[in-house]
Order: structure tokens, then C-alpha cells, then sequence
């Protein structure tokens, strides 16, 4: 917009962010201050939205013509936006982008999930590795950690035999569907969700297996008795403490891990395999998408590029306990820490398969932050059986995936 007087022109660039935290915000702050020094004429105003309401706030914007120029992109909504002709393509400026070739291939295959085309450009990934406390696994006599299901089921069950110790910290609570998830479609050999006709998987003999295997490990003691219940940071603290000797997480629990616990003590590996020998391992991301109304998309581009550049992304994901979606970040200090292998491992790995889930459901939400956790409680306690289970997520998914289908 013009400004008045002798002044030279001055551009401003509104960029939304959605997942927010005082430590977030002030990250991207220090990034855009370095943008902002590179291109004299442009200020950026940053729209922070509370997560617990971005999604009606931002949707209220949109529906109200209030756009920003630049927006954080959960993969939650990416296909809600980019369906609806609201996110213009970044193919163009990627072409010509020098640090292009330093993205994944993860990274840029997860940003084209429509249509094949990169209407986001994610920043970091949130992939689901397995944490292994050293000395447990010594205490307990257990020589490796496990690389199978069936390793896995037999070192939790020596380590369930030492004194008030189990095997597994497992979220029986609030954001506990990844687990049940990965023990599913990695008995089963398969991520896939649907049949063509719409129909859920879920009930399949496969992912039957996989649940029970699942249920059985809290049936059998091997995790602890009030882990029904337990959510994010209880399954860290149950880890770090020694309560429990195994715990899947994204690299962001390694933030109170590592402070509590020293390298030797602890390290990540791969998410032990199945029959098959493939595991279906949870990723999930987000990033930088530009809206296709911005009426200064170079100097937007220009923003995500600097957001997305080696300086700006590593910066960023340190904060946030994100993995960065750049080669060059393996190189760095501080992911060539020992624990980080682990879960470059994992993306270098043709037999693990990250999977994302049926996010782009509209019952999703629902069905991950209250029926899964209800049901699968009920479960965990005997109270329905791993079949009932199994048919009343597949129902209840399987009426979500017709009507998205329908439209």
C-alpha cells in the first residue's frame, strides 16, 4: 500500500500462523525480522490464532474475504483449501528455487498430496519413532531392542517381570489413536484405509489382529495399569522417570527427555516391523502455503523461501520439536545427536511406510478426540471385545469416507 508524504512506497505482507505457543511466535519473529532487513520496503504483520480456535477463526477470514498472504498449512486442512481454489500452486517458484534440491522427497510428496501439486510446502514432520530406556532393556536381560512386534511383545513382557517397571507407555487417553493405528495396519501389512467403495478396512482380519495385539498388551500388564488414561505428557514422564521402558513419539517429546535423561541412557530406533516385515509408522506435518488472492506473491514467496531456507527451517523446527524437511539439517550439531538417527532411519527406510491418516475427513476430528478414545478405553478394560471394536470404528469411518466420496 502506498504511503503518504515523502516516503517511499511500503509493501505489507500478512502472514496468519495457527499453531501458536510464546516460543513459536518469537521464532518466527526473529526469521521474518531477517526477511523484513532484506527487503527494506515490506513489512510483515503476523496474525497469531490461538490452535484450540484457528480452524473457525481462520475459516471466518476466509469467509469474510479477510485473507492473508501467507498462512500455516496443518495438513489437516490442506485439502479443504487447496479444493477449493483458495491456495495458489508454488510448482512455479519452486522451479527456480535454489534450495529446492535440498528438500526430502518426503518432504515435497507430502506437500503435493493434491493433485499432485505443491500447494504447501512443509516445514517439519511429526513421525512417530520408538524411545528405549538402555538400562531397563540391561536390567531385564534383554540383549537388542526390538525390531518386530513379536521382539517387542517379548521384551515388554521381561521388563513387565522386574519390580514396579512395564514394558510399554502407552496413551490410552487424549491423543492416543496413533498407537492403535500402527499396531492395525502394521499386523495388518497395509495402510490402506478404504476400499474403493468406501467401505473401512478397519474390521479386516489383518487390522483385527493388530488391535487385539494392541489390547493385549495392557490386558497382559504390560503397561501400566493407569495408563488408560494417560495422555502426552504422561507417557514422557512414564519414560523418563524408568516407569516404562518403550515409548513411540514424535521428536518433539525428546525436548523433556533429553533434559532428564543423558545419551547413554536412552536411545530411538525404527517402529519394530510386523509379519511382513514392513511397519506402518503415523507422520504428521504442516507448513507454508501462500493464498491464491495475494496480490504480492513473489514477495510471499519470498517469505515462505526464507521461512523454508536452511537458516530459517532449522531455527524453526529446534523450537518447535518438528523434523526439518531438509538434507542439509542432518548436518547440523544439533540433529546429529544419536537420538535423531532414529527417525532419519526411518525416512531412509523403504520398509517403513509413514502413514497418514484420514485427516481430511470431516468427522475426523471427532472420531480421533472422542470415539477413539471412548471406545478404545472401553477396550483396554475388557469391557467390548477387539472385534466390536474394530466393527464400530469401521461404521462409523465408513459413513465419513461415503459421504466425502458423495461429494
Amino acid at each position: 500500500m502506498a504511503a503518504s508524504g515523502a516516503a517511499s512506497a511500503e509493501t505489507t505482507l500478512r502472514l496468519v500462523e495457527v499453531i501458536t505457543s510464546p516460543a513459536r511466535t518469537e521464532t518466527l519473529k526473529q526469521i521474518v525480522a531477517g526477511f523484513e532487513e532484506a527487503h527494506p520496503d515490506t513489512k510483515v504483520e503476523i496474525i497469531s490464532l490461538p490452535w484450540g480456535e484457528a480452524f473457525q477463526k481462520f475459516a471466518t477470514m476466509v469467509s469474510a474475504g479477510d485473507l492473508p498472504d501467507v498462512v500455516e498449512m496443518p495438513d489437516t486442512w490442506l485439502s479443504l483449501y487447496a479444493n477449493n481454489g483458495l491456495l495458489e500452486s508454488l510448482e512455479p517458484y519452486l522451479a527456480d528455487w535454489e534450495n529446492a534440491s535440498d528438500m526430502t522427497d518426503r518432504a515435497l510428496e507430502l506437500g503435493r498430496d493434491i493433485d499432485d501439486t505443491a500447494y504447501m510446502l512443509p516445514y517439519g514432520l511429526y513421525l512417530r519413532a520408538l524411545f528405549y530406556n538402555k538400562e531397563l532393556l540391561a536390567e531385564a536381560g534383554v540383549d537388542a531392542p526390538p525390531a518386530t512386534l513379536e521382539e517387542f511383545r517379548a521384551a515388554s513382557e521381561a521388563i513387565s517381570a522386574l519390580p514396579g517397571k512395564s514394558g510399554y507407555c502407552m496413551r490410552g487417553g487424549p491423543g492416543g489413536l496413533n498407537g492403535w493405528m500402527m499396531a492395525g495396519a502394521t499386523m495388518a501389512g497395509d495402510n490402506t484405509f478404504f476400499n474403493e467403495d468406501g467401505t473401512s478396512t478397519m474390521d479386516s482380519e489383518g487390522w483385527v489382529k493388530g488391535l487385539e495385539w494392541y489390547i493385549n498388551l495392557y490386558k497382559d500388564g504390560l503397561a501400566p495399569k493407569d495408563s488408560v488414561n494417560w495422555g502426552f505428557n504422561e507417557i514422557v514422564a512414564g519414560f523418563y522417570s524408568g516407569t516404562c521402558a518403550f515409548l513411540d513419539q514424535d521428536p518433539d517429546a525428546l525436548i523433556a527427555i533429553a533434559e532428564r535423561m543423558s545419551e547413554d541412557q536412552y536411545g530411538v530406533i525404527s517402529m519394530p516391523k510386523g509379519p511382513d516385515g514392513k511397519a506402518f509408522t503415523t507422520i504428521g506435518y504442516a507448513g507454508w502455503s501462500m493464498m491464491s488472492a495475494s496480490e504480492n506473491k513473489d514477495l510471499a514467496w519470498d517469505l515462505i523461501a526464507t521461512l523454508e531456507g536452511p537458516e530459517g527451517n532449522i531455527a524453526w523446527n529446534k523450537t518447535i520439536g518438528a523434523l526439518p524437511v531438509l538434507k542439509s539439517a542432518e548436518k547440523d550439531e544439533f540433529y546429529s545427536a544419536p537420538a535423531f538417527k532414529g527417525w532419519f532411519d526411518q525416512l531412509d527406510d523403504e520398509n517403513v511406510v509413514p502413514t497418514v491418516m484420514p485427516t481430511y475427513l470431516e468427522e475426523f476430528a471427532y472420531f480421533k478426540d472422542s470415539l477413539a478414545i471412548a471406545s478404545g478405553q472401553k477396550a483396554l478394560l475388557g469391557e467390548i471385545t477387539p472385534q466390536e471394536l474394530a466393527s464400530e470404528w469401521a461404521a462409523y469411518l465408513t459413513k465419513a469416507q461415503q459421504k466425502h466420496l458423495a461429494k
